[in-house]
């Protein structure tokens, strides 16, 4: 008997749609882009939002996903861990894959969908956090926390994890002629990553420092 291919027709359909509802997304914001105009630029009808999605929150959901990924995904942070094993090569390799997206002539779609959910939360925000940021701090707070000796659950660390990851979100959102008209040093990404690690190791390094001096020592604790 022969073997029966799959089809790839459902996927493809849900990719597409997933595609044309995050472009619409980025452009307008969710409460402004109606199904029916997601419909009509993505060329399907209603049924297809709600078999792939369950509804317009649904699809949502699955962009806020997606915008994160295109950030970093998680497999990508995974890869980067795993390129050595120091600690601060891996950060180094985060760093500089951050830089270099923000670099990029234009950016994918997700960054301003990402950034309109942060400025004004949807209830799909509790969504991303659990299923596509969580994931990924976790993975941070561990290589930040190696890097700091505290552990990755730490005040510290997760403060340094925030002052660590800004920068590179404000180098993506930032307007793309900074780099031309105003700072054009900054075309040289490499450069970039290398100063911005300075920076933040030198910063991981002062915060590590302090924040082992103010824990109790072990005799103290018996006391």
């Amino acid at each position: 008997m022969a073997t029966r291919t799959p089809r790839t027709d459902g996927n493809t359909t849900r990719l597409h749609i997933l595609e044309t509802a995050g472009r619409l997304f980025a452009a307008q914001g969710f409460a402004q882009s109606t199904s029916k105009e997601i419909c009509t630029r993505a060329g399907t009808n209603m049924a297809a939002i709600n078999y792939h999605f369950g509804g317009r929150d649904g699809l949502y959901e699955a962009v806020l996903i997606e915008a994160h990924r295109q950030l970093v995904s998680l497999d990508e942070l995974m890869a980067l861990s795993m390129e050595s094993t120091d600690a601060r090569l891996k950060l180094r390799a985060f760093l500089t894959h951050m830089v270099e997206m923000s670099a990029q002539p234009k950016a994918p779609w997700g960054f301003r969908v990402v950034l309109r959910e942060a400025l004004s939360p949807s209830p799909a925000m509790p969504a991303m956090i659990q299923r596509a940021v969580l994931p990924k701090a976790k993975l941070l707070r561990g290589i930040i926390g190696e890097i700091m000796g505290l552990p990755g659950d730490h005040p510290s660390v997760q403060r340094s994890l925030l002052l660590t990851v800004l920068p590179c979100l404000v180098m993506t959102v930032a307007p793309k002629d900074l780099s031309s008209k105003v700072l054009p040093a900054l075309k040289d990404t490499q450069a970039l990553a290398d100063d911005l690690m300075r920076y933040v190791l030198a910063g991981l390094d002062a915060v590590a420092k302090e924040a082992k001096a103010a824990e109790p020592t072990t005799a103290g604790k018996r006391r």
